[in-house]
């Protein structure tokens, strides 16, 4: 193991060493000044601070005036309580023989710490933070030691620990907290997170083996807003951004998932749009919708993201706008309002809507299909031709005299007129 790696350890036995004294004859103070720090069951023994070893002194709960002594006290500087429980937590005065004060001491009870509960998570694929939790509560001053190192991968130098893989302090932001951030991580590394908890009873250690492949977890999305489309009583437009955490380089994308629903309603629905933007075609016509999305990398490392806050948004009841030249550029101006003695709208339907994105003019649509109709015939006659070709040329395969095929002359050779006349001469 490295120096760095063996300094490390030294110093976390040099605290657990300080620490676990405090189960001594007269432990030293670990936090407050006057406090001192035992296990329910356990024998304790108290010390009184500034009185020389040796020197008698009895020993009173504060605001009682009862001596304490018996089986559980001798004279002396110390007093002795065996299998302390939570009725003896609380402060202790001890007086010289001639009454003076020699101290108060306060005694709190509480168990040794175990392993803690650590997860960690990336944001993005440079960072990552790591938190934890106790497994139980000791009821006592806690601190936590942590750091981290790169683990090697196995090979020729596998076996060979350098400075270049740690370990290195994993900084608690802020100072205290139960969480750490490593910064420029690497994404195809792996990593072992320390996170060794400690108490006046003693330390406890946890080790978890990392990778940012494994625990990516984008933040949600940014910026979600909802717009009806004029027109379309149907459609919703639902827009977002990338999260502000999330560097935007050509190799490390995202993808999204998008989920709706009529407010009334609890069930989701769910699509996956391509980019930043999606159209919602099956919107329940007057119903203000609830959307929301979540993100997770385009490969598909880590998890998805949470839910980003839900927007919501009402398609448009209003007709369908037109489109009028002015000055050579085009401005949306909306339908008249119909008159008083004009039908009444439809009511909304619950079915999707029927119409697609993209509107074709009726006669472009005829034109496409007459010309599909015209190939598919040519294409038919053309391959009846060349069957009818081929069954004609394809020998018979029987034995016997061979019939005349397609090419065949209709007169025999011996018929010619040529050869007529040469067998007159």
């Amino acid at each position: 193991m490295s120096s760095s790696c063996s300094g490390l350890s030294r110093v976390l036995v040099a605290v657990a060493t300080a620490l676990v004294s405090a189960s001594s004859s007269c432990p030293q103070a670990w936090g407050p000044p006057g406090v001192q720090y035992g296990q329910p069951g356990r024998s304790m023994t108290l010390c009184c601070p500034g009185v020389t070893s040796g020197a008698p002194v009895s020993w009173f709960r504060d605001g009682e005036t009862r001596l304490l002594q018996g089986s559980d006290s001798e004279p002396g500087r110390e007093l002795v309580l065996a299998l302390a429980d939570r009725t003896d937590e609380g402060t202790y005065i001890c007086r010289t023989l001639d009454g003076a004060l020699g101290g108060m001491v306060t005694l709190q009870l509480g168990y040794p710490p175990a392993r803690p509960v650590v997860s960690c998570r990336a944001a993005d694929y440079e960072n990552f933070s790591c938190t934890w939790s106790p497994s139980q509560v000791s009821g006592l001053p806690t601190r936590y030691l942590t750091s981290y190192r790169k683990k090697t991968v196995p090979g020729a130098d596998g076996q060979r620990v350098s400075p270049s893989t740690g370990p290195w302090p994993c900084p608690q932001d802020p100072p205290g907290a139960t969480r750490c951030v490593v910064h420029g991580a690497e994404f195809w590394s792996q990593y072992r997170i320390n996170v060794t908890e400690v108490n006046p009873l003693g330390t406890s250690t946890r080790l978890l083996d990392v990778s940012l492949q494994s625990i990516l977890r984008p933040d949600p999305p940014q910026g979600l807003r909802v717009e009806s489309v004029p027109g379309y009583p149907r459609r919703l437009h639902a827009s977002w951004m990338y999260p502000a955490s999330w560097p935007r380089q050509p190799h490390f994308l995202l993808k999204f998932r998008l989920q709706y629903r009529p407010v009334q309603h609890p069930a989701w629905s769910m699509v996956e749009p391509a980019g930043l933007e999606e159209v919602i075609t099956d919107a329940v016509a007057g119903l203000p919708h609830a959307v929301r999305v979540s993100a997770r990398d385009f490969l598909d490392a880590g998890t998805w993201s949470a839910w980003s806050p839900e927007a919501w948004g009402t398609p448009s009841t209003g007709p369908l706008p037109k489109e009028i030249p002015a000055g050579g550029k085009l401005y949306m101006q909306p339908e008249e309002n119909p008159q008083a003695d004009s039908p009444a709208p439809p009511r909304p339907s619950l079915l999707p809507d029927p119409r697609p994105l993209d509107h074709r003019d009726p006669l472009e649509q005829m034109a496409v299909l007459a010309s599909l109709g015209i190939f598919s015939f040519l294409g038919l006659v053309a391959g009846a031709l060349a069957l009818g070709l081929w069954l004609r040329l394809k020998p018979d395969g029987k034995d016997g005299p061979q019939k005349p095929g397609f090419l065949a002359p209709m007169i025999p050779v011996d018929k010619l007129p040529g050869e007529t006349k040469k067998s007159v001469f």
